[in-house]
């Protein structure tokens, strides 16, 4: 087993990483080691100087700051590692440091436009309703897109309206869904799974073709079908709803720490990003309306 690999499998180990982190590091250690080979050095001895000269290659070649960034956090954590099993000394990027990256405001949705978006599914039809419910659902309940394709039907418990959610690190949570999300739950999974699925006993509780859990992509192209509909110009996404979902939390006087406990950060300060959202939305409110503004 290459080094690389021995990483990767004590990555997964022990912190849960998911296949789409654990191929993101892959795809770093492999551009670094290759850039290295090039200069006659491998993964153990890089010279501190090689990091920071092909940072600038890069910067040149168009990759901007955060992109380098999360490059050099990779690296960290391989280099953690590989002190830590003994493979070498120290650090050999210790001192090397980019300047700090000021996280970008996530895109997000008014309250008007979520109300357009979910009213956007033509539920006289079993596909609409299943997408209007997926839609009430990605926002009652804060969803990554991920969580929601792969939910099944024992996640749901409709007597305490509440949702069973395996999130990042295979960490489970349940999530209070509300009234009108439980109440679209309900009707969809009675009427449209029935009539979508040729076996409902099938554990996938919003399927795509074949029975089978729809994917990510899949619902990617509706939700995006769905805000043409609604009169949505602004870019849109699955994750879209998930960043709404927060900054209305907020924004109606929720805790920081109960939306990151609904949301699955593991770090507050993943969930601070939305303070700054709402904020954001406050302060054009007041440039908008107050005759001072």
């Amino acid at each position: 087993m290459s080094m690389m690999d021995a990483f990767l499998d004590a990555l997964w180990l022990e912190q849960g990483a998911s296949d789409h982190t654990l191929a993101a590091y892959r795809r770093d250690l492999a551009a670094w080691q290759q850039h290295l080979e090039g200069h006659g050095e491998d993964l153990l001895t890089p010279a501190p100087e090689r990091l920071a000269a092909w940072f600038d290659v890069r910067r040149e070649q168009g990759y901007q700051l955060r992109s380098n960034a999360r490059l050099l956090s990779t690296l960290r954590s391989f280099y953690r590692w590989a002190r830590l099993q003994g493979h070498v000394k120290s650090d050999p990027l210790a001192e090397v440091k980019l300047p700090r990256v000021t996280p970008g405001l996530p895109n997000t949705l008014d309250e008007d436009e979520v109300e357009r978006l979910l009213l956007a599914p033509d539920t006289d039809t079993p596909l609409g309703v299943r997408d209007r419910t997926m839609l009430e659902l990605l926002y009652a309940c804060g969803l990554r897109v991920s969580e929601l394709v792969s939910l099944t039907g024992d996640a749901v418990n409709l007597r305490q309206n509440v949702v069973r959610v395996r999130g990042k690190g295979d960490k489970d949570r349940l999530v209070p869904m509300g009234e009108e999300a439980a109440d679209w739950l309900a009707h969809y999974m009675a009427t449209a799974r029935v009539a979508l699925m040729s076996d409902p006993t099938r554990p996938a509780l919003f399927p795509g073709r074949s029975d089978k859990a729809m994917t990510r992509q899949t619902f990617w192209h509706r939700i995006k079908a769905h805000a043409i509909t609604a009169g949505i110009s602004r870019p849109l996404s699955p994750h879209t709803l998930r960043h709404a979902f927060a900054t209305h939390l907020l924004n109606h006087g929720a805790n920081l720490r109960v939306v990151q406990l609904l949301l699955g950060h593991s770090d507050l300060s993943t969930t601070q990003i939305y303070t700054h959202v709402a904020q954001a939305r406050l302060e054009n409110l007041h440039a908008e309306h107050h005759p001072r503004g």
